[in-house]
């Protein structure tokens, strides 16, 4: 069951709508304001309705503020070096909106836009047009975003065509707080994530070619442990992101669906499974929060983020592309799929 209503309006005077999933105990509120993911809510172990996702409670803020707080990234999540693309022998510089880099789409990137909706049972789509040359990316994309929850998870399944070859990396970027979105720190909270390496980057946090491997480093989520236990280790990583903000490698193929990573809070026993079919994940705490949310103010480490990817910057690291490229091609569809499971 999806209910709408009008959540506010945007500066230029239209109406943001809010749609709401109700399954049992648990709903999901998603907005066609960027895609956010607006509210979460799930029973805790002892039945508490607890809202697990940040976010905030107008319009103006998802307007306003940085942190891409649950809304959808494109036309490329994450960055591009130098924000320079060669595409069918010709370059394209991007707006290079992270300091020589190009990060999340740009100047405004599609967190920003308004989508088109249409419900469908206990699905919605959004869609999107975006026109050739926007942001300075060729080709004409058409992107649709379907959001299904139901039995305690959310699907969100992406999908993209060009009329012209272009670069497509699309992602959510939900911060997650299993205890509750308005109780503070999440570095309590226990993470497993399958994967032995990530990917090297430097000190912008640009992934810049080859892999490291995990084991014996604080990157080492291959049994649970707490985010906080080793997020202030003496690392050079971890300096770069002012801890944890960096592309792990999974161990499946491009177009294979794959349970990736499994997050507890020990407070509220709320448990969440995560699975896609990309080869990539962009583990990310929450290091540079400093937003008035829902429930309280979201200081640095509030919240954490899982945004499954292809790996960033892979269009001028070959290593990077063979795991799954952002080329797309006239009459080819990007697709891919993202599923949070929710249970104690």
């Amino acid at each position: 069951m999806i209910e709408s209503r009008i959540f506010g309006q945007t500066k230029d005077g239209r109406d943001v709508t809010a749609f709401t999933f109700r399954d049992g105990a648990s709903s999901a509120t998603v907005l066609d304001l960027g895609g956010a993911v607006q509210s979460l809510v799930v029973p805790d172990r002892n039945g508490t309705p607890t809202d697990v996702v940040l976010g905030y409670c107008d319009v103006a803020s998802y307007e306003n503020n940085g942190g891409c707080l649950g809304q959808l990234v494109g036309r490329f999540a994450n960055r591009i070096g130098g924000g320079k693309l060669e595409l069918d022998g010709k370059t394209y510089q991007l707006y290079r909106n992270d300091g020589v880099n190009h990060r999340h789409g740009g100047r405004e990137g599609f967190q920003k836009k308004l989508w088109e909706h249409s419900v469908s049972g206990d699905s919605l789509t959004l869609s999107l047009l975006s026109p050739d040359g926007e942001e300075n990316y060729p080709g004409t994309l058409r992107v649709s975003v379907t959001y299904t929850f139901r039995g305690g998870e959310l699907r969100i399944d992406y999908a993209a065509e060009t009329d012209k070859t272009t670069a497509v990396n699309l992602t959510n970027h939900t911060y997650f707080n299993l205890s509750g979105e308005e109780t503070g720190s999440i570095l309590d909270q226990l993470l497993f994530l399958d994967s032995d390496k990530i990917a090297r980057s430097d000190e912008r946090l640009l992934p810049t070619g080859g892999f490291r491997p995990v084991k014996g480093t604080p990157f080492d989520f291959t049994s649970p442990k707490p985010l906080g236990r080793d997020i202030g280790a003496e690392d050079e990583d971890l300096r770069h992101g002012n801890g944890y903000d960096h592309c792990f490698r999974l161990k499946n193929e491009c177009g294979q669906f794959v349970w990736y990573a499994i997050a507890e809070s020990p407070k509220t026993g709320i448990r969440m499974e995560c699975g896609t079919d990309m080869p990539a994940v962009q583990l990310y705490t929450g290091n540079g929060l400093h937003f008035a949310g829902k429930g309280a103010y979201y200081g640095p480490r509030a919240g954490f983020c899982l945004e499954t990817q292809l790996i960033p910057n892979n269009m001028q690291v070959p290593e990077y592309a063979a795991a799954g490229s952002s080329v797309l091609a006239p009459g080819a569809r990007y697709a891919f799929t993202a599923v949070y499971r929710f249970g104690v």
